[in-house]
């Protein structure tokens, strides 16, 4: 008969183990305490990686209703330099970036230049959806700020503008003139 197989002895031997292995320690609460540590620090780093990942999700589902709020405001929006008449969806390029970023929440200042400075800065070739960006005017060399739009993907973004054929919110190719215009982007998501 094998014994190794009998599960009353099975039982016994791991007992007795055990009870050996907690006899031969000087301080058995110290062995505890340690298995509870590596616990508590690999639940703690878990939870803080599936917390970056629910900050994740939440930035990108809070950009996706950004973008589609901005969306909606396409031929509702009226663009007037130096405007911030929400009540009557009488924006300029900031204004406008300001008050859809509201409606999740999100507080922006008002001022192409005052939301450069907000958030953290990326690169041209790290943008994420719902990444303010930001330019300079189509005349002159000068890299002051005058002008932000919200990338919405594909190397696309959404803003408030005026032009010989355009005034209010329309969707833009990055890959135009704005690429020369580009100074800048920050995130705020």
């Amino acid at each position: 008969m094998n014994h190794h197989h009998h599960p009353m002895l099975r039982r016994l031997l791991v007992v007795t183990a055990a009870a050996t292995l907690v006899a031969g320690l000087s301080l058995p609460s110290t062995a505890a305490a340690s298995t509870a540590a590596v616990s508590s620090v690999s639940t703690s780093a878990a939870s803080a990686s599936a917390d970056d990942a629910a900050a994740s999700v939440s930035a990108s589902s809070k950009a996706d209703r950004i973008i589609a709020f901005a969306q909606s405001l396409r031929g509702k929006v009226k663009y007037v330099y130096g405007a911030n008449q929400p009540s009557r969806l009488v924006f300029d390029c900031s204004s406008f970036t300001k008050y859809v970023f509201a409606s999740e929440g999100v507080s922006l200042k008002w001022g192409s230049t005052a939301q450069s400075k907000q958030g953290v800065k990326v690169g041209k070739d790290s943008l994420r959806k719902g990444d303010l960006m930001f330019f300079r005017s189509s005349s002159g060399s000068s890299s002051k700020i005058s002008h932000v739009g919200i990338y919405i993907g594909d190397g696309k973004f959404i803003h408030n503008t005026i032009g010989s054929n355009v005034n209010g919110v329309v969707i833009s190719s990055f890959n135009s003139t704005y690429q020369k215009r580009f100074v800048s982007a920050a995130r705020v998501l």
